[in-house]
């Protein structure tokens, strides 16, 4: 069975909204975007990016990471082939109500039926882990569906005010445990957190 895992980069003050460049989202008037490369990546940092993409069996991506990185990284320039190649060739599950197949990325397909089911399906389907890359509102969806089974957060030291988080706000409580935790030179924390009810990773 999959395991859907979430890597996700995340503000002080819950924001995962563009973190990676200033055009990548600025839907709802968001305008910090390239928050988080502000500072130079550490060692630390770069292992836990590179690590988790290596790692994974499949990657599961909502509709705009999707279209956002089907658009970049089969041209990425040849110092980022380390990240490239891995996310160009494993599989990629698409969560889409809008796209059709054939989609153009190499080794995409979409997630059949409804949501929860598709993804319910999908765990069932293979071994190995399936990583969430972005995509705020299927990792939103996938906690309420109880679908994600570890949330990987790399939690920068800056507020931002404002902007797409990836936490439901519907008032559940739902217990977490950390199972690894560490800091970067750069003030990042990065921790592993695993749903209080399942096992350890």
């Amino acid at each position: 069975m999959y395991r859907v895992i979430a890597n996700e980069f995340l503000s002080l003050d819950g924001v995962a909204q563009a973190p990676g460049g200033v055009d990548e989202d600025t839907s709802g008037g968001f305008v910090h975007g390239g928050w988080h490369m502000r500072d130079t990546p550490d060692e630390k940092e770069r292992e836990w990016v590179l690590r988790y993409i290596r790692e994974a069996d499949g990657f599961l991506l909502g509709r705009r990471t999707y279209e956002l990185f089907s658009a970049y990284w089969p041209n990425a320039a040849g110092e980022q082939q380390a990240i490239a190649e891995p996310l160009n060739s494993k599989p990629k599950h698409v969560v889409s109500s809008t796209l059709a197949e054939p989609l153009e990325w190499q080794n995409s397909r979409l997630v059949d039926g409804d949501f929860a089911e598709g993804v319910a399906r999908l765990k069932q389907g293979g071994d190995g882990e399936l990583h969430v890359i972005g995509s705020t509102e299927l990792v939103r969806t996938l906690i309420v569906h109880d679908l994600l089974d570890e949330l990987r957060l790399m939690i920068d030291p800056v507020l931002l005010g404002g902007g797409k988080g990836i936490f439901p706000d519907d008032a559940e409580l739902r217990p977490w445990r950390l199972s690894d935790g560490r800091v970067a030179s750069t003030g990042a924390i990065l921790a592993t957190y695993v749903p209080a009810t399942k096992g350890a990773s």
